[in-house]
């Protein structure tokens, strides 16, 4: 993970350079960025511009968007040294900008967009020839007495890739306008009489083309493919370029090098694999032919649908796109006439839905500033109140139960364990360390037992206090009994887990309240010695308890 937040953050570093392109000043930037890029290694100030774009502005505009680009990183801000020959001209000079490479490589994709995005590029298909021709002569060159020469291998390697990516890159455009082409519904009987002699000769030349040269293609690969090893490092011996470039082997951003191709292993497997299956996800040959039989599936359904039209069941495309056209050319009333008299679309009515009852809305509110009120799906979707579907079963809850009773279980077996270990321990607390269940239930059964408490006053010489009888509690589900009583001096320690509890001038005894034979295990209290047990939310009028 901490490895995926650098290169996330670079990701979206880089996709901010694409942020001018959809800016509502989009064609001011684009103006900006084809002044930059028709230029090389050229740093421009503010006025130099100005100059570029033939436009009297504002230059604080203009340096606010110069300096948006470069926060967005299609810009970097220059180092040439200033020389001015007064104040203003230096202030008009001092910020200058330049080109960022990635900057300029968005800019070139965006001006092909805008150039060629629509138009049918044809598919060079005589640079697959003079592929299939150079493989055959560079494996046997290779495969000759003394190898290749260095130099003439890497003009061949060169000359191959640049014919095979002007082939890969005519091919993907040729389909990809293609299948625009082929998914309109509006094409009448001329344009796909066209269409039809595309496909059935123009495409099918390139289809048997590519079957034909493939084999060959992947032959000479195989025949080449064990000393390619070995010709790429005579090549990178015999000329290395940037690869020798500062930085390039630490990884770094600015040393990075982008290698020519076919310099690097990785862009052979790449051509191996346009003609040969090698990952198990099908060659480029094979996702041809199957490009191929959609396009034929794509015309053949518009086969069907024009012999469809003569019995009226036509597309109506051609129709709402003429509609869409006076919608837009219409005034605000002529175009709330035309929609409902296209789709009998009327004013908006009350639904006669009552708002909420701590809602009360002035009869004179407007419904444009009045309070929003929820409309049922079934009213807004279908306009009937009534419930659809079956009735959703009742869920079961056995194992939300069986779960509760084991939690239940467990806990009085938890109670019912300190409640044997407090017994044990009785009379000798300061001599055993108790757990935290058990510290638990002691210290329930004497809040108990204090809250039950019968207290009485007596005066003592020099003052008044207050004196503790025989104070108990007990629990009848676990057949225990607590006694506190109070004796002056005494001390009882409590030591547990959870940490150490000192009473001072109390004792504590715990003892079961049934024994074996089913007899009690010591007399309750009668008389004015047993106290009646309260609740703890009762009080005890002019008394009061107190132990540290």
């Amino acid at each position: 993970m901490e490895e995926a937040e650098p290169a996330a953050e670079e990701a979206r570093r880089r996709l901010d350079a694409y942020a001018y392109l959809s800016a509502p000043e989009r064609l001011e930037y684009l103006a900006i960025m084809r002044v930059f890029c028709g230029t090389l290694l050229a740093d421009m100030a503010v006025p130099d511009v100005m100059a570029r774009l033939g436009e009297a502005g504002e230059a604080e505009t203009l340096t606010s968007r110069l300096e948006q680009l470069v926060k967005w990183g299609n810009l970097l801000r220059g180092s040439h040294t200033v020389k001015a020959s007064s104040i203003a001209e230096y202030q008009r000079s001092r910020a200058r900008y330049q080109l960022s490479r990635l900057g300029e490589r968005v800019q070139r994709d965006a001006d092909g967009v805008l150039a060629e995005a629509d138009a049918a590029r044809e598919v060079s298909n005589e640079l697959l020839a003079l592929v299939d021709r150079g493989l055959r002569e560079l494996a046997e060159l290779v495969a000759g007495p003394g190898g290749v020469s260095p130099q003439e291998g890497l003009e061949r390697v060169s000359t191959l890739f640049v014919q095979f990516t002007g082939f890969a890159d005519s091919v993907r455009d040729f389909y990809a306008y293609l299948g625009q082409v082929l998914a309109r519904y509006d094409l009448d009987s001329g344009e796909y009489q066209g269409f039809k002699e595309l496909l059935l000769d123009y495409v099918e030349a390139i289809t048997e083309d590519v079957s034909f040269r493939a084999p060959r293609i992947s032959a000479a690969l195989d025949a080449l493919w064990p000393r390619l090893p070995g010709l790429l490092e005579r090549l990178d011996a015999h000329a290395q370029g940037l690869a020798g470039l500062p930085g390039q082997s630490e990884g770094r951003a600015e040393g990075r090098v982008q290698r020519s191709r076919g310099r690097e292993l990785a862009d052979w497997e790449g051509l191996r694999g346009w003609f040969r299956d090698t990952g198990g996800q099908g060659s480029q040959v094979d996702q041809l032919r199957d490009a191929t039989l959609r396009a034929l599936q794509s015309l053949l359904a518009n086969a069907k649908r024009m012999l469809r039209s003569a019995t009226g069941e036509m597309s109506r495309r051609r129709d709402l796109l003429r509609l869409a056209r006076w919608f837009d050319e219409a005034a605000p009333q002529d175009a709330h006439d035309i929609a409902i008299a296209a789709f009998g679309l009327y004013g908006a009515r009350h639904l006669g839905i009552a708002p909420a009852a701590d809602e009360v809305v002035p009869a004179y509110t407007s419904w444009w500033t009045g309070p929003v009120v929820e409309v049922p799906v079934a009213l807004r979707e279908r306009g009937s109140r009534a419930q659809r579907g079956r009735t959703a079963a009742v869920e079961d809850h056995s194992a939300q139960k069986k779960r509760l009773r084991e939690a239940a279980r467990r806990q009085a077996a938890d109670r019912s364990a300190a409640a044997d270990e407090l017994c044990s321990a009785s009379g000798r607390f300061d001599g055993v360390r108790l757990t935290s269940a058990a510290l638990g239930l002691l210290l329930e059964l004497l809040a108990t037992a204090l809250g039950n408490a019968q207290l009485r006053r007596h005066a003592e010489a020099g003052g008044q206090g207050f004196g503790l009888d025989a104070a108990w509690s007990e629990d009848a589900d676990l057949g225990v009994r607590l006694t506190v009583r109070r004796t002056a001096g005494a001390r009882t320690l409590l030591r547990s887990a959870d940490g150490d509890l000192l009473l001072d001038d109390l004792e504590l005894v715990v003892h079961r309240t049934v024994t074996a034979d089913g007899g009690t295990g010591e007399a309750e209290p009668t008389g004015s010695e047993a106290p009646r047990p309260r609740s703890l939310g009762e009080h005890t009028d002019g008394a009061e308890v107190s132990a540290s």
